[in-house]
């Protein structure tokens, strides 16, 4: 038995930050099901897959680590013959994971007022960008904006001018937070008998990442300028173009990197503010006379805090993550495996389900509609799985 069997989720979301949610929940065990939007899929088609063959629809669905292991009940939420399968379905669920604008899912008929009178027993999560009330509730962003909105776009590169990150910082955070949410309104319904609704925010989940600079000053003004550089760390260009990042913060450890790159003299100006432009640009010459992986062996050896900047494709490669298991084989049925995550912890007496991939939008409504007493045919007769007028 894994930790979450029995649990029962209806998964709206389409994004990450609320998707996540519903990832670990999956890979913890619990019977997902997905609602596909016949709408959403075919724009998805239109960007993604115009060109694909099954088979390549099948694994670009199949490829992310968050797509597995869910069944996929394809059907049209707007309309109206959708709505009595989905109040059953919701009717017996334990947990809703919904991401739209707030205000679009009470408009078909699922808010969270509604749902929780039908299933007092539900944990209803919503994920938006700036939540459910205050002034910029109701306004629609993706992952920068919420680190905009938060603060954390300002500083988040270390350098004077902002940029986008080259991942998804803030549907990660979000991700997490939301996950944390959800299992905590369970625990909570586990002694109250109540369900509840769960309003995480995006830019709310980036707040935190402010932290560490607000503990520092009562002045948040006060704090200095990103781009000032301590020898507390750094990123090295070395010999052979690639890049090395140091974190010597503590004293033994800058103790430690100074004599290991042979300027043990440095040791004792850690804290001498005015001599750091200078110690930054004989560091950087001295960097640039090895190369990455020389560096990262020398430093290691010296127990100095130093590591390969890694690209994707050697991290994903990397012996560590592998013999930890983050990385994963997942089979396709008549395909090469597709490479995913796994959850990114362990638990000494609890384990995950085996990996199943994604499969087909609606590859389970027959499944489904009929456990819930509904006629397959019927259903697809009334153009509930058709896409329909925008909702």
């Amino acid at each position: 038995m894994t930790a979450l069997t029995g649990l029962k989720v209806v998964d709206f979301s389409r994004f990450l930050p609320a998707v996540y949610a519903s990832w670990v929940a999956a890979d913890m065990g619990a019977d997902v099901v997905r609602i596909e939007h016949p709408r959403e899929l075919a724009k998805a088609e239109a960007m993604f897959g115009h060109d694909e063959d099954e088979a390549a629809a099948l694994r670009r669905r199949a490829r992310p680590s968050y797509t597995r292991g869910k069944r996929s009940l394809k059907i049209n939420p707007g309309h109206e013959a959708a709505k009595p399968v989905l109040e059953k379905l919701i009717a017996r669920a334990d947990v809703l994971i919904e991401d739209y604008r707030p205000g679009v899912m009470e408009s078909m008929g699922y808010g969270a007022g509604r749902m929780l009178a039908l299933n007092p027993g539900l944990v209803y999560l919503s994920v938006s960008f700036a939540g459910q009330s205050g002034p910029l509730a109701g306004r629609a962003g993706h992952d920068p904006l919420a680190l905009a909105l938060a603060g954390a776009l300002s500083r988040i590169n270390g350098l004077p001018t902002p940029s986008l990150p080259g991942l998804q910082v803030a549907d990660v955070l979000t991700g997490a937070q939301g996950t944390i949410a959800m299992l905590l309104a369970l625990a909570a319904r586990d002694r109250s008998g109540r369900g509840q609704h769960v309003d995480v925010a995006m830019a709310d989940a980036c707040l935190p990442l402010l932290a560490v600079s607000m503990g520092r000053y009562d002045d948040p003004g006060a704090a200095p300028p990103p781009g000032q550089w301590h020898p507390k760390g750094g990123v090295w260009e070395c010999a052979d173009g690639q890049f090395l990042c140091t974190t010597d913060m503590e004293p033994a450890y800058w103790r430690r990197f100074c004599e290991a790159i042979g300027r043990p003299d440095f040791a004792a100006l850690q804290h001498r503010a005015d001599q750091h432009p200078m110690m930054q640009a004989q560091i950087a010459a001295i960097m640039r006379t090895r190369t990455r992986d020389e560096w990262a062996a020398l430093l290691e050896q010296s127990d100095a805090q130093a590591m390969p900047v890694y690209s994707m494709a050697e991290a994903l490669a990397h012996p560590h993550h592998r013999t930890r298991g983050r990385i994963i084989e997942v089979p396709l049925p008549g395909q090469e495996p597709v490479t995913q995550l796994s959850l990114p912890f362990g638990l000494s007496e609890t384990r995950s389900v085996p990996p199943r991939p994604a499969v087909h939008a609606g590859a389970d409504n027959q499944a489904i509609l009929t456990e819930l007493g509904f006629d397959p045919a019927m259903i697809a007769a009334s153009g509930a799985l058709d896409a329909g007028e925008r909702q």
